[in-house]
């Protein structure tokens, strides 16, 4: 309870922080006046339609990250897992090069979030399909790093067969990952989603506590282990196939969020969970409100600063890890 006290009262801090970051010059009292009371002023368009859609954004993007990766951490028994590693993010990102490529984004504003989310779906059928009802942990893998190898040639051969050049920045700018620009039309699309793969990764907490013990022991506890991976990879396609499509790529936090966290909750799985969600929508937060005050004119992306924080703490798990198993 501590934990999640200390949690709580740090993802308020950073909601509150990024409502108050901005290039809107006013001080903290006025912008907050300007959020509640809608008088039709630049302040309240800005706290209101601007400012608020992106940090509830950054809360929901970051609780699923950090949620998916603890799940998968969990199910995998690896601490390097993380929500990439089934392939989701590149099938969405591929989805969204599409739609950018073909000019459905500019004839459609929800074009582009659609095409990312019609991306992760389609990873997960094709997941489902290789794996079959009865495969393990390690098909699972397999068919998921052959979904994202495949998903990155696509997108790789998008952008080296595209004819305009504006297309292809606007490609790679958004696979770096924004929350720069999105509006409360980008919350309402992706939150349906995200919540529907809360419901089904917090679900697994107990299956996830039983698999400590081993797959033999879970099946012995009466944990249906197809049922239980069924839950994992639809809970994860659904929250971080939304996240992708509303933000781009960001990774890293999936894989740091639980690392740093685990030490906090003990053994069981099931209480990294909740904690890792509260952890990773702190640890957007925290990033984007660093994006907007790092090199804020030269709109530093989000994806790339947690790739300058996360890759370090990678290296780092990377080389514990090696010691523990020495």
């Amino acid at each position: 309870m501590k934990l999640a006290a200390i949690l709580s009262a740090l993802l308020a801090a950073l909601f509150l922080g990024s409502l108050l970051t901005g290039w809107a010059a006013a001080t903290p009292a006025a912008a907050l006046r300007a959020l509640i009371a809608d008088d039709g002023t630049p302040l309240s368009v800005v706290m209101q339609d601007i400012r608020l859609p992106r940090a509830i954004l950054a809360a929901m993007v970051g609780a699923s990250l950090g949620l998916a990766g603890a799940a998968l951490q969990g199910y995998l028994r690896n601490p390097l897992a993380e929500p990439g590693l089934i392939g989701v993010s590149g099938s969405a990102a591929l989805g969204a090069v599409i739609a950018i490529q073909t000019g459905l984004s500019l004839a459609f504003p929800l074009a582009l979030p659609l095409a990312a989310l019609a991306g992760a779906v389609a990873a997960v059928l094709l997941i489902l399909m290789l794996a079959g009802p009865r495969g393990g942990s390690i098909t699972l893998i397999l068919a998921g790093i052959a979904i994202s190898a495949l998903a990155g040639a696509l997108t790789s051969l998008v952008l080296n067969l595209s004819p305009n050049p504006f297309a292809a920045a606007d490609i790679v700018f958004w696979m770096m990952g924004s929350l720069a620009d999105r509006s409360f039309l980008h919350v309402w699309l992706a939150l349906p989603f995200m919540a529907f793969g809360w419901v089904l990764l917090a679900a697994t907490g107990r299956g996830l506590d039983a698999l400590t013990l081993g797959e033999d022991a879970a099946r012995a506890m009466g944990i249906d282990l197809s049922r239980l991976r069924l839950m994992l990879v639809l809970g994860t396609a659904s929250a971080v196939g939304a996240a992708t499509a509303v933000a781009g790529a960001i990774g890293f936090v999936g894989l740091v969020v639980p690392h740093l966290l685990r030490p906090f909750v003990g053994a069981r799985p099931s209480r990294l969970l909740w904690a890792s969600a509260l952890g990773g929508a702190a640890m957007v937060l925290a990033a984007d409100i660093a994006v907007r005050q790092v090199l804020p004119e030269r709109d530093l992306k989000l994806g790339v600063l947690m790739a300058l924080v996360g890759a370090p703490l990678f290296l780092h798990l990377i080389y514990k890890t090696r010691r523990e198993m020495a």
